[in-house]
Order: C-alpha cells, then sequence, then structure tokens
C-alpha cells in the first residue's frame, strides 16, 4: 500500500503561456513512500486556478478602487464641509437666523452620510480576531454611545454566549439602536435578549411593513428624513462577516424585531 509522505510535500504556483493566453496553475508534490519502505516516486498534482487568481485580482483593484474613494470623501469632501461648519457656526453667533440653522443641521447630516460611507467603503465585510465577548458589556456599551435620552433600554437575561470581533459587534449593535429611536416619535424601549440560535433586538415603535422587511437592509433606503440610510445596510454587512443571519420580523408590542441566528 502507498501512502503519502509528508516530510518533503510542497506546493507552488505556476503561469504556462499558450499561443495569446495564460493559464495560471497549482503544483502539488508528495513523494510516494511505501509503509516502512524507501521512497519510489512523487505525486504531482496540477489545478488550474485561473478563475481563481482573476476573481482575487478584480476583487484586489476593486478593494484599491473603493480606498481611493474613501481617501477622497475623507480628505476632499471634510475639508470644505469644515470650514463650513466653522463659518456658519461664527454667524450664528453673530445673529439669529433660522435659515443658519437650517443650514447647520444640513451639513451636521452630511457628516453622518459621511461617517457610514466610509465604514461601508473601507471597513466592507472584513472583521479582525474574533473571541469570546461579555454580551450584556458589549450592550451596555453600545447603548451608552446612542443618545437617547427619552429612551429605554432592557436587557433579558440570561444572554447568549457569543464569539464576535468587539468592535464591530459594538458597532452592529449601535446601528440598531440608533434605528429604533430614529424611526420613533416617541419614548421607545429597546429590548434585546435570548433568541432561537443568536439573539434579538426588538422595540415598541411603529414596526416595519412586511413588504418593505426585505429592503431595509438595502443601502440608502430609509423612511426618516433625518436618517442616512446606512445603518441596516451596515449591520447586514457585520453580521455576514461573522457568517450570521439576519431577519426582521413585528415585535410582541408591534415595533420592529431583529433577530441575529449565530448559529448556523
Amino acid at each position: 500500500m502507498l501512502t503519502e509522505g509528508i516530510e518533503t510535500e510542497f506546493s507552488e504556483e505556476i503561469s504556462i503561456e499558450k499561443r495569446d493566453t495564460t493559464r495560471m496553475y497549482a503544483i502539488r508534490t508528495s513523494p510516494l513512500i511505501p509503509a516502512s519502505q524507501e521512497r519510489l516516486g512523487w505525486l504531482i498534482v496540477f489545478r488550474d486556478v485561473t478563475q481563481q487568481k482573476a476573481a482575487e485580482k478584480q476583487l484586489i483593484q476593486e478593494r484599491d478602487r473603493l480606498d481611493e474613494f474613501a481617501s477622497m470623501v475623507s480628505h476632499d469632501l471634510r475639508n470644505p464641509l469644515n470650514v463650513a461648519h466653522g463659518r456658519v457656526e461664527i454667524a450664528l453667533e453673530e445673529t439669529e437666523n433660522e435659515h443658519l440653522e437650517h443650514t447647520q443641521h444640513a451639513l451636521t447630516r452630511m457628516d453622518e452620510l459621511i461617517d457610514d460611507m466610509l465604514v461601508l467603503a473601507r471597513e466592507g465585510q472584513s472583521i479582525g480576531d474574533i473571541r469570546p465577548v461579555d454580551t450584556g458589556a458589549v450592550i451596555s456599551e453600545s447603548w451608552s454611545t446612542v443618545d437617547v435620552p427619552d429612551a429605554e433600554i432592557v436587557i433579558e437575561d440570561p444572554l447568549p454566549e457569543l464569539k464576535a470581533d468587539r468592535g464591530r459587534f459594538q458597532q452592529l449593535l449601535e446601528n440598531l439602536f440608533r434605528n429604533a429611536v430614529e424611526h420613533s416619535e416617541e419614548n421607545v424601549t429597546v429590548t434585546v435578549g435570548s433568541d432561537k440560535n443568536g439573539f434579538f433586538v426588538a422595540d415598541d415603535g411603529p414596526g416595519i411593513p412586511p413588504d418593505e422587511r426585505e429592503s431595509v437592509f438595502e443601502t440608502g433606503y430609509t423612511t426618516n428624513h433625518d436618517g442616512t440610510g446606512f445603518g441596516l445596510a451596515i449591520v447586514e454587512q457585520i453580521a455576514e462577516a461573522h457568517d450570521w443571519s439576519l431577519r426582521v420580523s413585528e415585535s410582541q408590542s408591534g415595533g420592529a424585531k431583529f433577530h441575529i441566528s449565530t448559529d448556523k
């Protein structure tokens, strides 16, 4: 019986040109060694990886374009926007004018749009180290970063034990919390707890109509005139980066309920 040895096993990639085309191959070699005997020869496996390499090259090019776009947004748009912010603040100190207040609000909205665009362009579906996280602590920290003076959060124990990129997980929660607050005209209560195979974030706001539940994760979708339309798209990207599934339904109080399944 012949077995593959591992002592001198190696692999590499080569390109072979033929006429006007170039094919890429991954080569893996391994010695053929009978039990307790000397090597008889080599097993050589060629695998055509041309399409895979082309896809990788295209992905790198797209990532480079996104980096270039993000740099342009961050620098070329931020600078004049900061100047406009400063001028409006000075003008507001010198005179009371409702037009200036509307302008300031519009500039702030542009800031928010740029922040969300940079998250989508620069971070995309990338995540860092996946480690066990203190779910309750991350929920509390996420809530503290959201401007919610008239809102309340309810954390239902026991919470699930999760493994995640802590920073991206917090970002996911912050966007879900902001979504609940921004789409509720009155005081809103947000509830976080264990769900089947994961966890949920629910609210007692106006909810999401069934025919719009698939659309809410699309970039730019929003029903709030002050919203950017990027928040739930970011939530979906972070969930997919963790290989989690995400769906939305109606909460017991008639609001929105986001189910995040972390165990496939």
